[in-house]
């Protein structure tokens, strides 16, 4: 037998453009289980790898309270993910969930 030698695989090595960053983010929002917890981790990927010092600075916050709110055990307020998101220089926004639906399926639209 050979032994093999494990590297941990870290998101932040692949992160290396804006666009890497929108499609992983964007990945994270499918597939987040519905608590916030890949997004959350998407976006302290993210801020590792755009720099936790300088991301502080942009946000006006504590690097140790992004760290935090970042983790896996934060649970930080819209406010403070929408600071991060504006300062990693990305930008939410909503799409249909019927947008990826099967050809042929109709999407009646509802008066606001």
């Amino acid at each position: 037998m050979t032994d093999v030698t494990l590297k941990r695989w870290d998101a932040v090595d692949h992160l290396h453009t804006d666009e890497d960053m929108a499609l992983y983010l964007d990945a994270c929002f499918a597939e987040d289980p519905g608590d916030g917890s890949l997004i959350r981790a998407a976006l302290g990927d993210i801020a590792r790898a755009r720099g936790m010092t300088q991301l502080a600075r942009d946000t006006g916050m504590a690097r140790e309270g992004l760290y935090k709110a970042l983790s896996s055990e934060g649970n930080p307020e819209f406010n403070t993910i929408i600071k991060v998101v504006r300062a990693l220089g990305l930008r939410l926004h909503a799409q249909s969930a019927n947008e990826n639906r099967e050809p042929g399926v109709s999407v009646q639209s509802r008066p606001l």
